[in-house]
């Protein structure tokens, strides 16, 4: 049996260790989540399906046939659409439920220790099962076009790592900002909103003007969203490789300063929260 052992500036030296070591409270958490998302419940997985299939239906009809935007090669449009609504779906969803995630927890938080990272990634496992639950409908969608991916298609959980990173370092942000700063809570569902359209989610980012599309992958989902349309379109979306490096470097920087900023608040959470 594990013994705990309460020493001076303990909490700074092994917080990492500490994190491994409560992975059984990551576990937990991350499974009572799951189950009130979808125990006893038809909505639950319902929305998860029909969120980004709504969505890809009004955009295809938006961008593809009223505004006759181009897809990628001999790729259905809607296609096009939904294999960007994978990855933006999971950082929106991630980032909505991670920024709130220590405020639901508060009497967890204020009563005894543990390393509030748990908390946020927790959340994020939550909205990843939303992710593999919309991706078989990804797979009925190409059944019923029989348009099938190619040798590309195993370089996708490359792409999901970049998104996770993404929804991670951002959500560590908005997570301890929250706590501080309660306006954020109305902040989150504004940044999911605009990104979905500031995304190349309805449209290829290949129509962005080559002298704007570096900067425009600042943006990290770019990046992730063009790689899975890379993996999932036979190559037929190219991936913009400055921009590709561009997003993985604002994830990796997202990552790190986002979990700097959480350490550096974690220390006021109880009182605050």
């Amino acid at each position: 049996m594990d013994e705990l052992v309460i020493e001076a500036g303990r909490v700074e030296k092994q917080y990492w260790k500490d994190v491994w070591r409560y992975r059984q409270l990551f576990y937990f958490l991350a499974w009572r989540d799951l189950l009130v998302r979808y125990k006893q419940t038809v909505i639950g997985v319902a929305w998860a399906v029909l969120r980004p299939l709504l969505t890809m239906v009004v955009f295809t009809v938006v961008f593809g046939k009223l505004a006759r935007l181009p897809s990628e090669g001999n790729a259905p449009y809607s296609i096009l659409v939904y294999a960007a609504m994978l990855p933006w779906q999971f950082f929106s969803t991630s980032l909505t439920e991670s920024s709130n995630s220590l405020i639901l927890n508060a009497n967890l938080v204020s009563k005894i220790y543990f390393p509030r990272l748990i908390v946020p990634a927790g959340s994020v496992i939550t909205s990843f099962v939303d992710f593999v639950i919309s991706f078989t409908i990804l797979v009925a969608i190409m059944a019923w076009y029989q348009y099938w991916p190619d040798w590309r298609v195993l370089f996708l959980p490359l792409f999901v790592v970049v998104a996770l990173g993404a929804a991670i370092g951002t959500g560590l942000w908005l997570c301890a900002l929250n706590v501080e700063y309660r306006d954020f809570r109305y902040i989150v569902p504004f940044i999911a909103q605009f990104g979905l359209y500031v995304s190349p989610v309805g449209f290829s980012s290949s129509i962005i003007p080559e002298k704007w599309r570096l900067l425009y992958s600042l943006n990290p989902m770019v990046g992730v969203i063009d790689g899975f349309r890379w993996a999932l379109l036979r190559g037929k979306a190219p991936v913009y490789g400055p921009g590709l490096a561009a997003s993985v470097t604002v994830t990796a920087m997202l990552c790190a300063s986002g979990t700097w900023y959480f350490r550096k608040m974690e220390r006021t959470f109880a009182d605050v929260i």
